[in-house]
């Protein structure tokens, strides 16, 4: 029964994990409001912000799992995709700390994670079967992948351009709400009426994916509003954010269900940032009932970034002895 210490840091969020096999014991985040006054991630003060909290945070796992530094038996960390500077820091913690306690390091890719976080055990909780689909959407990425196998992920369709988070979180933007964005489209739409107005609906050919046209129509369609009302966006924001937001659910649910048609599969799960939202959740369920899916929606401490999905990745490799050396280095891109 390997514990693993797991450390998320590709991004503004500081994440540690410590799971016994596939059960998770501890999950901790420290997240960073200095990115708020800015509208975005600033990359420099991400790196700095993972400085300070990687230790009190690695102590306060341990403290809450009722474990010692000596009971680990590896450390796995996200290597990439992400901010090259926050993940540096959790890389090069997580070799100092392999280097100092003499213990296997474990590599994971981070969209990789999010997806194995279907794998967690938890109590009264299925586990999808193999193979399964995923629609993994965050603010970097969009993806449908077929998953034959923990170590067989096949990627059918992806983003050619923008990540539906990044939809989410630019329109946000557009409409002068704060960062994060995202989520507060989901809070005013839960008001509004979709219907309302009228979004196109990205042409992609497969099970590819376009947003950059959604958010150029989103820009246009509130400059033109608000030049014959200026009071557009307050008058009308919960009917604005529920159409918007109802246009990038369709759009996602409309070629997760060509997937699964095409594929003949009924296990269906969602991850990713965006897999938090209300609409989507709610959509995939009625969905799966009409479509006679098995759907699996995340806990939403494990929808944003966090170390459990580091940690369960990292179990299926410990279980083949797949290590990292030394001289393992963050990448920013990785498939």
């Amino acid at each position: 029964m390997p514990t693993i210490l797991a450390i998320e840091s590709s991004c503004d969020d500081t994440g540690i994990a410590i799971l016994q096999d596939r059960k998770v014991i501890a999950n901790l985040i420290a997240n960073q409001k200095v990115h708020e006054q800015y509208g975005g991630v600033v990359p420099e003060l991400a790196s700095r912000a993972h400085q300070q909290n990687i230790i009190p945070l690695v102590e306060a796992t341990l403290s809450k799992a009722n474990l010692k530094l000596k009971d680990i038996d590896a450390i796995a960390f996200t290597r990439g995709p992400g901010l090259i500077g926050s993940l540096m820091v959790g890389v090069s913690f997580a070799k100092g700390l392999s280097l100092a306690l003499n213990k296997p390091l474990i590599e994971i890719n981070h969209i990789h994670a999010h997806l194995l976080a279907h794998l967690i055990e938890e109590d009264n909780k299925p586990n999808p079967n193999f193979p399964f689909l995923c629609l993994t959407v965050s603010g970097g990425h969009t993806q449908i992948v077929l998953a034959h196998s923990p170590f067989h992920l096949e990627i059918l369709g992806e983003t050619l351009d923008d990540a539906a988070g990044e939809a989410f979180d630019k329109a946000a933007k557009i409409l002068g709400l704060p960062y994060p964005g995202g989520p507060l489209i989901d809070k005013y739409a839960q008001k509004g009426n979709p219907k309302t107005y009228k979004f196109p609906t990205p042409q992609i050919p497969g099970y590819d994916f376009s947003f950059s046209g959604l958010k150029t129509a989103m820009l246009y369609f509130v400059r033109d509003n608000i030049a014959q009302n200026p009071n557009f966006i307050q008058q009308n924001l919960p009917d604005i954010c529920a159409s918007y937001q109802e246009t990038i659910v369709e759009f996602l649910l409309l070629k997760l269900k060509k997937a699964a048609k095409d594929y003949n599969i009924s296990h269906i799960a969602i991850a990713g940032g965006v897999s938090a939202n209300s609409v989507l959740r709610s959509r995939l369920i009625s969905i799966g009932e009409k479509e006679s899916w098995t759907t699996f929606i995340p806990k939403f401490e494990y929808c944003t970034d966090n170390a459990a999905m580091i940690g369960i990745a990292a179990y299926y490799k410990f279980t083949r002895k797949e290590f990292a050396d030394l001289s393992i280095m963050p990448s920013a891109r990785m498939e």
